[in-house]
């Protein structure tokens, strides 16, 4: 059997049921990769190997005596640093938090210690999930960013220091930072997953993620923590007990895709641009490249104006108290966010569901939609983070969207290909990214 670290979450949840190895031997393995890994990937902002270890055990002592078990038990799972949790510090990424234990976990924690989840640790994040970078680095390339802001969520899984991580995403945090980590990157639609006990930036625009190696283990995870919250009323029912049936079928017929490359598409690295054009050649009978619509460039300053109103609100205490020990990019769009008129921000606000009823129309003809995920492979230098632009659309918009690592640049760098899906069809498109994941593995396999 091949190191426990290298196991999904699925292998490991199925091997600790049947006694293949314990929940002990996997807290063993992934805290010798952290060993080995830790010191240059940085993805850990709290991670207490005794603690883990003894959760772990106490995970095999629960099993031993017959108590009930859930779908994750004693599978490890790492958590962004902006989520509440009743046993380790939350610090947001800034030193201005302190570091206090909250009193509840946040409700998605809940949900995996319930399902039998073992909560690793802390993983990193950029201030308060902006674009200040905390000091993970890119486990492909200590000297390139991991992205942001969830940078410590994709970085623990890319460098198999945990099977699955927990992260959010309010413009591109999941999906460019699992793009290059070379993970795949899961933001939900818009009121699956409730955000209670979360840092907020958004009410309108925060999503939670989800980071793991395999669309199995994505829909194990989002079984889990999809679900209706009375103190999230962005939340709605959703049934979920068979995702992960669903992502494993063979779909009733090849799936459609089309390509927008928007106006962004110009910001794209030359390198990428002839990556993502080979791409389409090559798989030319499933993708169609289409004219994007014209409203797509009002998006980017409508969810600017959102996010950044939001921002001043949420922040205003830090930014009043503490403004000269926040991060440069923090204050200028707080700044910003306290000169939107209102007028300003209730029409971008209502824009968001005229535009998706414009928009949901491809749906008719397609099953997916396919653009880049980034503009391009991880860029040099630890003090940036990369550009959100090509998850703007999708996250102002409220729909469900993955980065798949399919493609790579010269240098070996990932490069992630975004797929999105029809609000509320997310087992369908995780269906379809599985269908698009083994259809480029078989032809890569066949022309090799």
């Amino acid at each position: 059997m091949k190191d426990l670290c290298f196991l999904s979450a699925s292998e490991i949840a199925k091997g600790v049921i049947a006694g293949e190895f314990s929940c002990e031997d996997v807290a063993k393995s992934l805290i010798a990769r952290a060993d080995e890994f830790e010191k240059t990937v940085k993805a850990w902002e709290f991670l207490d190997k005794d603690f883990v270890l003894q959760k772990a055990i106490d995970a095999d002592d629960q099993r031993k005596l017959g108590r009930p078990t859930g779908p994750l038990h004693g599978v490890p799972i790492g958590i962004k640093d902006i989520f509440g949790t009743n046993d380790m510090p939350t610090r947001c990424g800034t030193n201005l938090v302190g570091g206090a234990h909250t009193k509840n976990d946040a409700q998605v924690v809940t949900s995996l210690r319930n399902s039998g989840g073992l909560i690793m640790g802390k993983t990193v994040t950029t201030e308060f999930a902006y674009f200040d970078p905390g000091k993970t680095t890119n486990p492909h390339d200590e000297t390139r960013t991991p992205g942001g802001s969830s940078s410590g969520s994709a970085a623990a899984v890319a460098s198999y220091m945990c099977p699955v991580a927990i992260g959010s995403q309010t413009n591109g945090s999941v999906l460019r930072p699992a793009s290059y980590c070379g993970v795949i990157g899961y933001k939900p639609t818009y009121g699956l997953v409730s955000r209670k006990g979360v840092l907020k930036q958004s009410h309108l625009l925060d999503h939670i993620g989800i980071f793991a190696r395999t669309i199995e283990d994505i829909a194990l995870i989002s079984r889990e923590i999809y679900g209706q919250d009375q103190e999230d009323i962005s939340t709605i029912p959703y049934a979920a007990s068979n995702i992960i049936d669903v992502c494993k079928e063979e779909p009733p017929f090849d799936p459609k895709f089309v390509f927008f490359k928007t106006s962004k598409w110009k910001n794209v690295d030359k390198e990428s641009v002839k990556i993502f054009e080979s791409f389409i050649k090559k798989y030319s009978k499933y993708i169609e490249v289409v004219d994007a619509p014209s409203y797509f460039d009002d998006i980017f300053r409508y969810h600017q104006i959102i996010h950044e109103t939001d921002m001043a609100y949420a922040f205003s205490d830090y930014y009043k108290k503490s403004k000269n020990k926040l991060g440069k990019k923090l204050v200028e769009a707080i700044e910003r966010g306290m000169k939107y008129k209102s007028q300003e921000y209730v029409e971008a606000c209502e824009n968001q569901s005229y535009y998706y009823k414009l928009f949901h129309e491809v749906f008719h003809d397609y099953h997916a939609v396919l653009t880049p995920a980034t503009t391009g492979a991880a860029p040099k230098g630890l003090k940036q983070t990369g550009s959100p632009e090509f998850c703007t659309i999708w996250t102002y918009l409220g729909m469900p969207a993955l980065s798949l690592p399919l493609l790579e640049d010269k240098n070996g760098m990932p490069l992630g290909i975004q797929i999105v899906g029809e609000k509320f069809d997310d087992s369908r498109l995780l269906r379809t990214s599985n269908w698009l994941i083994n259809k480029v593995k078989g032809t890569n396999k066949n022309d090799n």
